[in-house]
């Protein structure tokens, strides 16, 4: 059985609305847009107070590009229009052909539909609040729900912290849970339920370029993946891994 080859990568900008968003949003905004290439333009727009207080330590961290917008008059959202003409600038420009937006309002329904009508892609990244035009006007809507604050506290996979003091241990090998997650999100797009390793390691090294499976404990991906039992890795003719959904191999082999 053929698993299809990854294409070569797209140039993809991710444009966030911070006046209409929240900073949480954005990690996994990333994470949704990787898989459609590479990401090559980022941009946060807002006003003094979002970027100056609410989303400094989320777009400096995430390596975005600010671009702060002055309200000239009461009721006037400049910001909009900023991200509006940089988004079509971009395209122009032939700087990106996919488009990550972060927002959850409307107005910028209009916009997803010029893009598309000059051949981009268009995915939105919003909250539940976000209106039925807008999702309408995108290629793929993909819905940010908020962590439980249980889950904020402890975030799944997070490295363990060793007192200065206490002699150094040996690594614990972990498997953290987005791994799952993102194996999930791309063999959905795929008739058989599978991933090429290369795919999904260029995927994980898109949401997070400090990714390592030695920094879970694991010689490598493949070491690492054969330690869930949610996941079915498989060598295919060739020498190549794929892997899947453990389920979606039992539902194969029925």
């Amino acid at each position: 059985m053929s698993v299809p080859v990854p294409a070569a990568e797209s140039r993809i900008a991710v444009l966030v609305d911070c006046d209409n968003t929240t900073p949480e949003i954005l990690e996994y905004a990333l994470r949704v847009v990787a898989q459609f290439g590479r990401v090559v333009l980022r941009r946060g727009y807002g006003n003094q107070n979002a970027l100056g207080k609410t989303w400094q330590e989320a777009l400096v961290r995430q390596a975005f590009t600010p671009c702060l917008q002055y309200q000239y008059a009461a009721g006037k959202n400049t910001a909009d229009i900023a991200l509006a003409l940089d988004a079509l600038e971009a395209m122009f420009d032939h700087r990106a052909d996919k488009f990550g937006l972060v927002t959850s309002d409307s107005d910028f329904a209009y916009l997803c539909r010029k893009l598309r009508e000059r051949g981009a892609t268009v995915c939105i990244v919003g909250e539940s609040k976000t209106p039925e035009a807008l999702r309408n006007a995108s290629d793929q809507f993909f819905e940010w729900k908020p962590a439980p604050a249980a889950e904020a506290e402890t975030p799944a996979g997070a490295p363990i912290q060793l007192k200065p003091e206490q002699p150094k241990q040996p690594v614990v090998k972990r498997r953290p849970r987005f791994v799952v997650e993102a194996i999930a999100l791309l063999a959905s797009n795929t008739s058989e339920g599978r991933v090429h390793l290369s795919a999904l390691g260029q995927y994980l090294k898109r949401t997070d370029p400090s990714f390592s499976p030695a920094t879970y404990g694991h010689s490598g991906l493949v070491d690492m993946l054969q330690t869930y039992d949610l996941l079915a890795l498989r060598r295919e003719t060739g020498g190549h891994y794929t892997v899947g959904l453990a389920e979606m191999a039992l539902s194969d082999a029925s």
